[in-house]
């Protein structure tokens, strides 16, 4: 079958979860690819995790020497960004702002249309007793989002708000471990961004058998 649309994924290890499910979402109608290389742990940025803002924008930039081109291309990154070590941010917000905006300015270069996916909220108690390297706080991450939206609002075509959906689904049930989901609330969310990017490419539903 011809794939009506090209779909690009860059994003951290919540992607990575939500990625098959995404995949078989999407297979009947997109070709998908997202950044690849091993998946190791998690809370270190290799291979198919995209890391930080700064990461991503070195990946794009890559992408774009290499003359990469798709429809869709489907961004995030915060939740790295948002690491405190000794209380201080992996990328201060004034930099997270100015990474986010040369990423969006080359999502227009590389793909039709830009998706900014808005990062999946903290329960500080339940990530913050399990993780002894670093911390992080929902408070940060709702200053990120919010400074994310004024900028994805501008550049990009539209957004999908991961994190408003994961929050309806429920509290620290959903997670799997201190910030990632478990794998039913995985397929929701594939099925959730799945669902925007049909609706808004206009592309056909299927035939129920």
């Amino acid at each position: 079958m011809n794939r009506a649309k090209t779909i690009h994924v860059i994003g951290d290890s919540i992607s990575i979860h939500y990625g098959p499910y995404l995949e078989q979402y999407l297979s009947p109608w997109c070709g998908y690819s997202r950044k690849t290389g091993r998946v190791g742990n998690l809370d270190e940025p290799d291979g198919a995790n995209g890391g930080d803002s700064s990461m991503v924008l070195a990946y794009l930039q890559q992408c774009l020497a290499a003359g990469q081109r798709w429809d869709v291309l489907l961004v995030n990154c915060g939740l790295h960004d948002v690491k405190r070590a000794n209380g201080q941010l992996q990328v201060e917000l004034a930099q997270y702002q100015a990474n986010l905006a040369a990423i969006f300015e080359l999502a227009r270069q590389l793909a039709a249309q830009s998706v900014w996916v808005r990062t999946t909220p903290v329960i500080d108690h339940l990530h913050n007793a399990r993780m002894a390297d670093f911390k992080r706080f929902n408070a940060d991450v709702e200053r990120y989002n919010a400074a994310a939206d004024r900028l994805a609002a501008a550049a990009c075509d539209w957004q999908i708000d991961l994190n408003g959906f994961c929050r309806s689904l429920g509290g620290a049930e959903i997670f799997a471990d201190h910030v990632h989901f478990t794998d039913d609330i995985r397929r929701l969310q594939g099925a959730f961004i799945a669902g925007h990017l049909l609706a808004r490419l206009g592309l056909a539903t299927p035939t129920r058998r």
